[in-house]
């Protein structure tokens, strides 16, 4: 097998002046720790300090939707990659596929479908910087690197915790359901380990009277409150004891996912009419628009009471396609983006908490026509606002360096809130931050070549992208 080049200056510009700059500015932030304010990593894999991922496909294509949709519409059965299917149609073909060598031969045979693409480039690092491979993966090389990897997830040096350490993370926060007991929280607590899992929490499932089981999702968030929630007043109290218990977990954010950042105020008694209608399965699509919106700003208020900074992700319309839902069920790589409007939309909220320090609104979105339309002058004004990183599709080299040209002239550096990885995919951590720090680095070499800043200037602005914004932004200096 041929051993793959390292590239030490890859994502730098060509121009050998700026290439220069690029990689002193990257050189000054290489050994900050990385910080990883939000993501979807399960907090089990850190409960237990001997838990070993089983296998090279549970690691790096069971929790990965970028893997299931690229080889999807190239028409790989998502039953290859282990994907059981949900239904019992009869056309449904052979089963999944519960040999996990068999599933890596089939994601290395089409491995070069992700030439070019971030997911690619992400894998390729995790291959060569975590475990050691330098080959190139693909159906010839998958047995030998499929080897190798098992050796190593087998070693006690490569226990989550133990990577961990290797990654130098030095905060990582997980996404939890409101009702969720945070068990596994409570686990890495009580065993006296270092290192700094903290939970976020989501209430999705309670505020969107849309959502699957939202009747059941309620009731539980009653049980897990310890109070009955039958009614408004008390579906609110539930929500902050809830909040309460979060922080005393280690949370310092809540996660919103909406479709459009819709925000309006409701009359008490107009939240209680459309509440005791979804109870009785009776809500509207504009009764849980509506709520939803309200309780937006009712999200806004309680963070301005308790101190948890807010996120809100607009622009992802969930499961595209009924069918494939129906086989796979959600996070299986059918959500597409959409057109979003916030200047509007949030107009309600920010007029009522936007100018009020105590709160912390981070926004993200799909829709990168907003930018500089629409977020940039709103963080360039209100005092909650932050910006969050690209996300999602354009968590890559192209998408970073359009958010830095369309935000940063508007909004400024300072009301951005640095980088998150959102990633469920534990490995990919490092080489996600490394694109992100080699992508300011580059852009910032750019503006001191062009003498738009000075070097003490730029080399501030690099460790603000690299580690202090996600840091202040998500209160996580503590």
């Amino acid at each position: 097998m041929t051993d793959l080049p390292v590239h030490a200056d890859r994502y730098f510009s060509p121009d050998p002046a700026q290439r220069r700059l690029a990689a002193e500015l990257y050189q000054s932030v290489a050994g900050l720790p990385l910080v990883c304010p939000h993501g979807h990593v399960d907090a089990r894999l850190f409960a237990e300090p001997d838990y070993h991922f089983a296998n090279p496909a549970e690691l790096f294509i069971m929790p990965d939707h970028y893997v299931y949709r690229m080889l999807y519409a190239q028409g790989v059965r998502l039953e290859d990659l282990g994907l059981a299917r949900l239904d019992s149609a009869p056309d449904s073909g052979a089963p999944a596929q519960t040999d996990p060598r068999r599933v890596w031969q089939t994601f290395a045979e089409h491995f070069y479908l992700f030439r070019g693409t971030p997911t690619g480039l992400w894998l390729a690092d995790e291959l060569r910087d975590v475990f050691g491979v330098t080959a190139k993966l693909s159906g010839a090389t998958a047995s030998a690197i499929y080897d190798q990897v098992a050796e190593r997830l087998a070693a006690p040096e490569f226990t989550p915790r133990q990577l961990y350490a290797r990654f130098n993370l030095e905060v990582l926060c997980t996404t939890d359901g409101a009702a969720d007991p945070l068990t596994a929280h409570q686990a890495i607590r009580a065993s006296g380990w270092k290192g700094k899992i903290r939970p976020t929490f989501r209430p999705d499932g309670v505020l969107d009277l849309a959502a699957p089981n939202w009747a059941a999702n309620v009731e539980a968030l009653g049980q897990a409150a310890g109070r009955a929630v039958h009614d408004y007043p008390a579906f609110i109290a539930a929500l902050e004891d809830r909040r309460a218990f979060f922080k005393s977990q280690g949370a310092t954010a809540t996660d919103h996912g909406v479709l459009a950042p819709f925000t309006t105020r409701l009359p008490a008694e107009a939240a209680e009419a459309i509440f005791q209608r979804a109870l009785r399965g009776q809500a509207t699509p504009e009764d849980a628009a509506q709520f939803m919106g309200h309780m937006l700003v009712e999200m806004a208020g309680m963070s301005v009471a308790d101190g948890l900074v807010m996120q809100l992700h607009a622009g992802a319309l969930r499961s595209h396609s009924a069918a494939h839902l129906q086989r796979f069920g959600p996070n299986t790589g059918a959500d597409i983006p959409v057109t979003v409007e916030f200047t509007r939309n949030l107009q309600a909220l920010l007029e009522r908490f936007g100018h009020d320090r105590r709160l912390t609104l981070i926004l993200f979105t799909l829709d990168e026509t907003t930018y500089s339309r629409e977020l940039a002058p709103l963080a360039g004004f209100y005092p909650a606002l932050r910006l969050g990183p690209p996300w999602w599709f354009f968590d890559t080299w192209q998408g970073m360096r359009r958010y830095f040209e369309q935000v940063l002239e508007t909004a400024g550096l300072y009301n951005t809130a640095g980088f998150n990885d959102d990633t469920r995919a534990f490995a990919s951590i490092p080489a996600r931050h490394d694109v992100w720090r080699r992508a300011a680095a580059d852009w910032l070499a750019e503006l001191l070549a062009r003498r738009m800043i000075e070097e003490e200037d730029a080399r501030a602005m690099m460790r603000a992208l690299a580690y202090d914004l996600a840091r202040s932004a998500y209160k996580l200096e503590a």
